[in-house]
C-alpha cells in the first residue's frame, strides 16, 4: 500500500487539479479499489511519477508486476491505467518495462535500490480515444518529458507552440512579465533561449484556454509530430547501416537518424521473431512489393531483440486484439521459444470498460456522495467544462442532455434531438422525395417506415453521396480533359503518360468500387430480404476489400501536376488550351484541384472510417473491417501528407499566377503561399481597395517605382487616423496605411505580417525574385474611375463567360481573405447530398444535389449532371438555425445568412445535418496563422536588405477577369 500522508498527495495532477488524498473514487468509476495483494513477505518499491515526484509502495514479494501497476493507478484514481507501465534498468543496463505476469521478485534484484519509472507505454493514434481528463494530463506529462530530454524532435515553430500550451496550463493567460521571468526560470526544452519571444507569441494566442484545454492542444501538436511516442532501439541492415527500429499503433517502424525512412503495418507482417543478435520481420506475399519475405536486421545482443520482440508483442496486441489473449498450456516435456505473452486490457476493452462505467456510475446527487462531490467540485470547475453545485438541477438532467459533458467527453445520447430545442421521435427522417417540390406528412411517414435510422447508415450514405461526385470528379479528367487536349499535337506524350495512365485505371477502379456500394446500400434500406439477416447492413468489408489495392497507386499523383505544370511552361498553346478548358462548364474548380481528387479522396475515406469505428461498438460484425481499413488507410495517409502539403502550395501558386498579370517567376521551389485578401489603403483620395497576396521571398526585391523601404514593424493605428480596423506599416523611410473590413480581418493580417517580420530575422538562403512589368505612379493607377470599380461589382451569381467564383473573385467581392490553413481545412471538408432549399421569400422546397468543394456549394439536378447549374461562395455567409420568427416549422434545417441574402436548406437526418453544419462553418469562419516567412508586395513600396519583407498591392486592372 502507499504510505499514508497526512498532506494532499505530492502527484502532480492532485496538486494541479485540486483534487484531495485519493479516495479510491474515480470520476467515471465510484467503485475503484485497490488490487488484493497476495501473502508473503513486503517490500517496498520506489516509484518516480511523470511529475518527477516520488511514492514509495509496500506490495508482497510474491506480487506480479500487474498488481504493482494497479496498486499505482489505484493509488491516483487512475482507471485508464492499461496506457501506462512502469520502466527500470535491468542489471544489463537496458531501460525495460516490468513485465505483468513475472514475479516482482524475479524482476529486480535490488528492489529497495531500483527506482521505477511510471510513464506511457502505449501511445493511441488519436488522443481523442482517451476518455478521462486525467489521463489526458499524465499524458501531456510525458509529451513535456520527452520535449525537455531531446526524444521527441520537431522544428522550432513546433517546439516552440507546444511549450507555449504547458506555459498556459501552468501559470494561466499570457501576461509578458510574468511569462518571460517564467521562461527564464524554467527549462521546458533545449536550447530554450532564442525561442523565447517566439513561445510569448504564441502564449499571448491562448487567452482563456483551461489546463484541461491546454493539455489536449499540447497533445494535438505532438501527435501529428513524426517522433510522438517513439522509444528508438539501435540496429543495423544486412549492409551495415545504423538504423533504429521502434513500434507504434500501426506497426513496425525503420529510422534512420530522426528520419522514418520505412514502415511495415500489422497487416503486411506475418511473424516477427529473433534468432540471437538477429531480428526478423517476415512479410505477407505481395507481388507488387520489391521487399524480400523476411527482413532481417542486427541488433547489439540476444537481450536487446528480446525486449524489442516482446514491446512488438504487446503493441500487436493492445491496438489490434478485441480481448486479452488466452494463456497456452504448458507443455509438458520441453518448451520451444519464448513463452511470453500480452496481458492485460487490450485498447478496445478499455473503451469498453470506461464506456459501461457511464451506465454504472451513481448520479451526482445522491445523498451517499454528496461529500464526494463536494471533494471533486474544485475539480471540475478547475480543469473542465462542467462544473456545479451538489443541488444543481443541470446534473440531474444531463443524462438525457444530446450534449451533456461527463469528464470532458461527451455524455451517452438518450434523448432525441433537433435543432431548435424540438424533441422529435428518432425515427424522424424527412429523406427527399423525386418530386423535388413541398412533401406531404404522409410521405415523410412512409419514408420512416422504410427507411433505417441507425448512424451507421448515415455514414454509410455519406460514402455513396462522395463517391458519386469523385467518379464525376475523375470523368473531367479521363474524359472532358482528355477530350480537350489528348489529340492535339502541342501535348507532350509524357503528359499524356503521366496524367491519362493514372486517372484512366483510378476511373474505372472506383466506377465498380461505386457500384458496390450502391448494392450494399440499397440492401441495407431493405430493398430486398436480405436486410432481415443483417448480412447487409455493414460497409467495412466493402471498404476493407476495394481500399488495400488503391492504395498502392496513389503515389504518383503529384508527378502528375508537376509534369502538367512543366508542359504548360514550355508549351503556349498547350496552356491556352487548358486554360480554355477551365472555361467550360463541366470544369466547375481549379484543373489542378481535379489533379489533387485521389489525394484528397484519401483522407476522406479516412474521416469515415473513423466515424464508423467510434460509432460501432467492438462487438459490431463490421468493426473488426472497418478498423483493419482504417489502419491501411491511416498508414498511406501519413506518408503522403507530406507531398500533399507541398502539392496544395504548389497549385495555389500556379492558381494565383493565373489570377495576376505580369508577375514572373512566382512558382519556385520553397515558395509557400500564405494569404490572399482585400485591404483598404489609406491615401490622399481615401481609402482605395485593393487586392493584398502574402507570399515568401527571402532575398532583395525591388517592385515598380523603386523607393527601398526596410519593414521595421506593424502597428495598429486606429485612433491615430480615425479609420476603423486600420494598421500601419512602417519602413525606414516610408509607412503605409491600410484598413481592414473587420477586427478578426485585421488581426489575422497583422498576425501573418508579425510572425514573417519575425521569421525572417532567422531565415537565410533565397528562394527565387520576383519580376513585375512597368507600372505608372500609384496616384495615377487609383484615378480609375469610380463608376468603372462599381460597374466591376456585379453579381457573384450572375451567369458569365468565365470561372466568377475564384477566391480572387470572392474576396474582391465580400472584401475577406482565405489563407493556405483555410485552403488545408477545406480540403478535409468536402460533402455532397440531397439537400431541398428554400428562399426567403418562397413557400416550396426544391430538391437538389448539392456538392460543397472549394468554399463553395454547386447546385446540381440530380448527381448524375456533368455540370452545376450555379454556385454559392461562401466566404462571408454565416451558418446557423432558424428563428422562431422565421415561421421553418421543420426539422434539420439550417439558413445560410449574407446580408440581404437568405437561403434555407433542408437534411435528411440529424447526422447529416450536423455534418453540413460542420463543413460549412469550415468556409465561414475561416483560420488564420502563416507557415513561414511571408512578404506583402507594395506598387509604390518595395524592401531590400538582408531581411526582406516588401508589400505589394494590386489595382483591380492587374488582375485577371476583374
Amino acid at each position: 500500500m502507499a504510505e499514508p500522508d497526512p498532506e494532499p498527495i505530492a502527484f502532480g495532477a492532485g496538486q494541479r487539479l485540486g483534487a484531495p488524498e485519493t479516495l479510491g473514487i474515480s470520476t467515471l468509476d465510484p467503485a475503484h479499489r485497490p488490487p488484493a495483494m497476495p501473502p508473503g513477505r513486503h517490500v517496498t518499491v520506489r516509484v518516480r511519477m511523470l511529475d518527477d515526484t516520488e511514492e514509495l509502495f509496500d506490495v508482497s514479494q510474491k506480487a506480479s508486476g500487474k498488481v504493482l501497476l494497479d496498486l499505482v493507478c489505484s493509488h491516483m484514481n487512475l482507471i485508464e491505467g492499461d496506457y501506462f507501465g512502469l520502466e527500470f534498468q535491468n542489471h544489463q543496463k537496458i531501460i525495460v518495462w516490468l513485465d505483468h505476469i513475472k514475479p516482482i521478485i524475479k524482476q529486480l534484484r535490488r528492489p529497495k535500490h531500483t527506482i521505477l519509472r511510471f510513464a506511457v507505454k502505449f501511445f493511441p493514434p488519436d488522443h481523442a480515444q482517451l476518455l478521462e481528463e486525467l489521463t489526458r494530463y499524465l499524458f501531456a506529462l510525458q509529451i513535456k518529458q520527452d520535449i525537455s530530454s531531446g526524444r521527441l524532435t520537431c522544428n522550432d515553430t513546433s517546439a516552440a507552440l507546444m511549450v507555449s500550451h504547458i506555459v498556459q496550463s501552468e501559470i494561466g493567460d499570457f501576461e509578458e512579465s510574468k511569462c518571460r521571468s517564467h521562461l527564464l526560470n524554467n527549462n521546458y526544452i533545449p536550447d530554450q533561449m532564442p525561442l523565447i519571444d517566439k513561445i510569448m507569441d504564441f502564449h499571448s494566442r491562448h487567452i482563456g484556454q483551461t489546463p484541461a484545454e491546454s493539455d489536449y492542444q499540447l497533445l494535438e501538436v505532438a501527435r501529428r509530430l513524426e517522433m510522438y511516442g517513439i522509444r528508438l532501439h539501435p540496429a543495423k541492415d544486412r549492409e551495415g547501416t545504423r538504423l533504429s527500429l521502434t513500434v507504434a499503433h500501426t506497426g513496425v517502424l525503420v529510422f534512420q537518424g530522426h528520419t522514418k525512412i520505412n514502415s511495415f503495418n500489422w497487416a503486411k507482417v506475418r511473424k516477427l521473431s529473433f534468432k540471437r543478435k538477429r531480428f526478423l520481420i517476415k512479410l505477407r506475399p505481395d507481388l507488387n512489393s520489391s521487399y524480400q519475405d523476411t527482413l532481417e536486421f542486427l541488433m547489439a545482443s540476444r537481450d536487446c531483440c528480446k525486449v524489442f520482440w516482446k514491446i512488438c508483442v504487446e503493441y500487436h496486441a493492445f491496438f489490434r486484439l478485441y480481448e486479452e489473449p488466452k494463456r497456452k498450456p504448458k507443455p509438458v516435456l520441453f518448451t520451444r521459444g519464448s513463452s511470453f505473452r500480452f496481458s492485460g486490457r487490450t485498447q478496445k476493452q478499455v473503451i469498453d470498460y470506461v464506456k459501461e462505467s457511464e451506465f454504472k456510475k451513481i448520479p451526482f446527487e445522491s445523498v451517499d456522495l454528496l461529500p464526494v462531490f463536494t471533494c471533486f467540485t474544485h475539480f471540475f470547475v478547475s480543469h473542465s467544462n462542467v462544473g456545479a453545485g451538489s443541488n444543481s438541477p443541470c446534473l440531474s438532467a444531463s443524462a438525457c442532455h444530446p450534449h451533456g459533458m461527463v469528464n470532458g467527453q461527451k455524455s451517452l445520447e438518450l434523448c432525441g434531438h433537433s435543432p431548435g430545442g424540438r424533441q422529435p421521435s428518432p425515427l424522424t427522417s424527412p429523406l427527399l422525395n423525386d418530386a423535388g417540390s413541398i412533401r406531404t406528412d404522409d410521405e415523410d411517414e412512409v419514408r420512416r417506415k422504410v427507411f433505417p435510422t441507425d448512424q451507421a447508415y448515415f455514414i454509410a450514405k455519406e460514402l455513396l453521396t462522395t463517391e458519386r461526385t469523385y467518379v464525376k470528379d475523375l470523368e473531367v479528367v479521363t474524359v472532358s480533359f482528355q477530350n480537350a487536349v489528348g489529340q492535339e499535337e502541342a501535348t507532350p506524350d509524357s503528359l499524356k503518360k503521366s496524367i491519362f495512365s493514372i486517372f484512366e485505371p483510378l476511373h474505372k477502379f472506383h466506377t465498380g468500387f461505386l457500384r458496390e456500394v450502391e448494392q450494399r446500400l440499397a440492401l441495407w434500406e431493405g430493398r430486398s430480404n436480405a436486410h432481415i439477416k443483417g448480412d447487409s447492413q455493414r460497409i467495412g468489408d466493402v471498404m476493407l476489400k476495394n481500399l488495400q489495392p488503391l492504395t498502392v497507386s496513389l503515389h504518383k499523383q503529384s508527378e502528375a501536376l508537376l509534369e502538367l505544370e512543366k508542359a504548360c511552361r514550355s508549351c503556349p498553346r498547350l496552356e491556352d488550351l487548358c486554360r480554355d478548358f477551365e472555361l467550360q462548364k463541366v470544369c466547375y474548380i481549379p484543373l489542378n484541384v481535379f489533379i489533387l481528387r485521389p489525394l484528397h479522396r484519401l483522407i476522406h475515406y479516412k474521416q469515415i472510417l473513423e466515424r464508423l469505428c467510434k460509432h460501432y461498438p467492438a462487438t459490431h460484425v463490421d468493426f473488426r473491417d472497418c478498423r483493419a481499413a482504417l489502419a491501411d488507410v491511416s498508414e498511406v495517409v501519413e506518408q503522403l501528407q507530406g507531398s500533399l502539403i507541398k502539392m496544395e502550395n504548389f497549385q495555389k501558386l500556379l492558381e494565383l499566377k493565373k489570377d495576376l498579370t505580369g508577375i514572373d517567376n512566382l512558382v519556385v521551389p520553397g515558395r509557400e503561399f500564405i494569404r490572399l485578401g482585400c485591404l483598404s489603403k489609406l491615401s490622399g483620395k481615401g481609402l482605395q481597395q485593393r487586392m493584398f497576396f502574402l507570399v515568401p521571398s527571402r532575398c532583395s526585391v525591388m517592385f515598380f517605382p523603386c523607393r527601398p523601404m526596410f519593414l521595421l514593424q506593424i502597428r495598429e493605428s486606429e485612433d491615430e487616423w480615425g479609420v476603423p480596423h486600420a494598421f500601419t506599416l512602417v519602413g525606414q523611410q516610408q509607412s503605409v496605411v491600410v484598413a481592414a473590413s473587420s477586427l478578426a480581418e485585421m488581426q489575422k493580417w497583422m498576425e501573418d505580417i508579425r510572425v514573417a517580420i519575425e521569421t525572417a530575422k532567422t531565415t537565410n538562403g533565397s528562394n527565387g525574385f520576383l519580376t513585375f512589368p512597368e507600372c505608372p505612379e500609384d496616384s495615377a493607377v487609383e484615378a480609375e474611375s469610380e463608376d468603372e470599380t462599381a460597374a466591376s461589382q456585379t453579381s457573384l451569381e450572375r451567369p458569365a463567360p468565365h470561372r466568377g467564383n475564384t477566391m480572387v473573385h470572392v474576396c474582391w467581392h465580400r472584401n475577406t481573405s482565405v489563407s493556405m490553413v483555410d485552403f488545408s481545412v477545406a480540403v478535409e471538408n468536402q460533402l455532397s447530398g440531397n439537400l431541398l432549399r428554400k428562399f426567403k421569400n418562397s413557400n416550396g422546397w426544391q430538391k437538389l444535389w448539392v456538392v460543397f468543394t472549394n468554399f463553395s456549394l454547386f447546385f446540381y439536378k440530380s448527381h448524375q449532371d456533368d455540370y452545376p447549374l450555379a454556385s454559392l461562395p461562401l466566404l462571408g455567409y454565416s451558418v446557423s438555425v432558424p428563428s422562431d420568427s422565421e415561421n421553418i416549422h421543420k426539422d434539420y434545417v439550417f439558413k445560410l445568412h449574407f446580408k440581404s441574402h437568405i437561403y434555407y436548406f433542408r437534411s435528411e437526418s440529424e447526422y447529416t445535418f450536423e455534418r453540413w453544419m460542420e463543413v460549412i462553418r469550415s468556409a465561414t469562419l475561416s483560420s488564420s496563422g502563416a507557415r513561414g516567412p511571408i512578404t506583402v508586395w507594395s506598387g509604390e513600396a518595395a524592401v531590400s536588405g538582408k531581411y526582406s519583407i516588401s508589400i505589394l498591392f494590386v489595382v483591380r486592372k492587374h488582375l485577371r477577369l476583374l
